[in-house]
């Protein structure tokens, strides 16, 4: 078992969806990022940790810039950005909740999870 560092339920406003609506007026999208570290450092040197922060900053860039049709392209670039800017993942799993999604069903949740490994 990877070691792994896991942030649930970041809260970034997004303007993804398939109708114009969607993109036009956005809304709530919550993201799970779950990471399998390369090599974990249980040693206190917190210059080889992973930095929290700027997970969550390219959390929120990407969720929360470039509008997209599907959740599953949104998903897909997070987790190439975080496979590609960050040394220590190993592997990466996005889930992406878009529980306000227009459907005309009652529903909790609608969602997308991925696993990317370098």
């Amino acid at each position: 078992m990877n070691d792994k560092i896991i942030l649930t339920g970041i809260e970034v406003f997004g303007h993804h969806g398939c109708t114009v609506e969607e993109q036009k007026l956005g809304q709530k999208f919550f993201v799970d990022v779950d990471i399998d570290l390369i090599d974990a450092d249980f040693n206190d040197d917190i210059s080889k940790a992973l930095d929290y922060v700027k997970i969550l900053e390219c959390v929120e860039k990407i969720v929360g810039g470039e509008p997209y049709n599907l959740i599953e392209t949104v998903a897909e670039k997070l987790a190439a950005k975080i496979l590609a800017d960050f040394e220590l993942v190993d592997g990466v799993t996005i889930t992406l909740h878009k529980p306000n999604a227009p459907l005309k069903f009652k529903y909790v949740d609608a969602a997308v999870k991925i696993y990317r490994k370098r």
